[in-house]
């Protein structure tokens, strides 16, 4: 059978307070129902600063710089413990301030709905000309700015959406249409942040993989927004509106929608487009969700605890044909939640893990990691979900247990070994399964591991369609070191079989 490679990735974060503050749904909604409430009178100072959120151990993990085992090394919460050698560059991606994203938000917009104000506008060309992927055609793209008034008109009489930095007012999104609530200020905001971001990891994709953007063939776009308008109000497509900016000039692009688990259904439908030959090269990228920054801000302020989800996540992957050296992707090792399959804990993981394994002839413990929904336990336990991945673990061992491939005092064991600690930041598609594959790869390349699972799930009853749960999984394997070779006939064989053709043919005259 012929496999596709993950020949790259890339994880990029966004640290944005004022998001937090203006544009959570959990503070929006709070605003409406209740202004004066006590959670949005203590919530400010709550906020971290740029320098607390690159300090955090699960963000540093996150783009690379420090290894998911290293979490099980320290106590939690983590909130507490600053990483000493943190860094906003990391190895698969970096950390970006507030003001630099905004600045990324009015280059990545092409219908002139950014405003921002000109002395924010000079501050952040400076710095994002100074950015190593911020190339001067994009920097180009900030112009000179607008005055604050002319910025202040368009929110107080035209229904723009008000970009926030440190407090101050520094720029607006506008509406795009006068009438149509899907061109709303707000929709085309949150619109427009999911791309800069998806332009953000596709840009850390192609620079930390040596990836010439030119060779892109393919574009596949996996957050939770949508954008249309009145007539196709989820037609997309950010794929081709990320790509565009991105330098992949060859590449065409569709988006996947599924929730929580649209990066796995993703990552199998890349990995089958390259391995039926349709494109050699496919890109699967997101941006993050600005609606959920701060979602669970309530029980945090309760507690004392540091508003954690302050940061916009983004991850670009790219499958590529079998080169012999990079992770395959076991496209004949694929879990899916079927509509018959049911929503018990026992029976998504049936579906997703075990099913899957048995069609490969492999046992649960075959599998070196599981990479299942890596939540950040900093941010669940506290309101009250507990720890996300390892109920997971727990669900995937109990089973195992019970089909003879583990002794039930060797659970936690297969845990730690098999599992790991969530970094992941609660965009909900971001954790599911994709944040370890930068890490599954280069652990792979180096000989340390030799299968991974990937495993997203997801919640379709949270657009009132279908009561239905969703997931899917793949196996990523490493890579034996042989090329499936071409089924297709060369010119060789081609000129040799015309040749062959003309002399019967020739022959055939003669005896005629």
């Amino acid at each position: 059978m012929s496999y596709s490679v993950i020949k790259g990735s890339s994880y990029v974060l966004v640290h944005a307070p004022d998001m937090v503050l203006h544009n959570g749904t959990t503070q929006t909604t709070e605003m409406i129902l209740n202004p004066n409430s006590e959670y949005l009178k203590e919530l400010p100072k709550s906020l971290r600063t740029f320098e607390q959120a690159v300090n955090y151990l699960p963000n540093q993990v996150y783009i690379g710089n420090h290894k998911p085992e290293e979490l099980k090394k320290v106590a939690q919460p983590w909130y507490d413990k600053d990483v000493a050698d943190a860094k906003r560059e990391g190895k698969f991606g970096e950390i970006m301030p507030q003001d630099e994203f905004i600045g990324l938000i009015k280059i990545s917009d092409v219908f002139d709905l950014v405003n921002l104000e000109k002395e924010f506008t000079a501050s952040v060309k400076a710095k994002l000309t100074a950015h190593p992927l911020i190339k001067d055609e994009l920097v180009a793209r900030l112009k000179d700015g607008d005055d604050i008034a002319d910025i202040e008109h368009a929110i107080n009489d035209q229904h723009a959406e008000a970009l926030m930095h440190d407090g101050k007012l520094v720029g607006c999104v506008k509406r795009a249409h006068d009438v149509d609530v899907n061109l709303n200020a707000h929709v085309m905001f949150e619109n427009l942040v999911t791309k800069a971001s998806g332009i953000l990891a596709a840009l850390h994709l192609c620079a930390k993989n040596n990836i010439n953007p030119e060779d892109v063939d393919y574009v596949l776009e996996c957050s939770e927004e949508a954008c249309g308008d009145m007539n196709q109000r989820g037609g997309g497509n950010f794929a081709k509106a990320v790509a565009e900016l991105s330098g992949f000039v060859n590449a065409s692009g569709s988006d996947v929608r599924g929730f929580c688990a649209a990066p796995a259904h993703t990552l199998i439908s890349a990995s089958s487009l390259v391995a039926a030959g349709t494109f050699k090269n496919v890109v699967v990228v997101s941006g993050g969700c600005t609606a959920k920054l701060g979602m669970n801000g309530k029980d945090h302020v309760k507690k004392g605890i540091p508003i954690l989800e302050d940061v916009i996540g983004g991850f670009a992957v790219l499958i590529s044909e079998n080169d012999g050296v990079n992770p395959i992707m076991r496209n004949d090792i694929v879990g899916k939640h079927n509509v018959g399959t049911g929503s018990s804990p026992q029976a998504v993981i049936q579906s997703l893990v075990t099913e899957p394994l048995d069609r490969g002839s492999l046992k649960i413990t075959d599998i070196d990691k599981y990479s299942v929904e890596m939540q950040n336990p900093d941010v669940t336990k506290p309101a009250g979900a507990g720890n996300v991945p390892e109920a997971n673990y727990k669900m995937i061992a109990a089973i195992g247990v019970k089909r003879g491939e583990l002794e039930k005092t060797d659970m936690v064991s297969f845990m730690e070994k098999h599992g790991m600690e969530g970094w992941a930041p609660t965009q909900g598609h971001i954790p599911s399964g994709v944040p370890y594959i930068g890490f599954a790869r280069q652990e792979m390349l180096e000989g340390n591991i030799n299968r991974a699972m990937v495993v997203g799930k997801g919640s379709l009853f949270l657009g009132r369609m279908t009561n239905l749960f969703d997931g899917a999984s793949i196996v990523i394997e490493k890579n034996p070191g042989k090329v499936e070779e071409s089924k297709g006939v060369s010119e060789e064989e081609v000129r040799n079989l015309v040749a062959e053709t003309m002399r019967d043919f020739a022959s055939h005259l003669l005896k005629d």
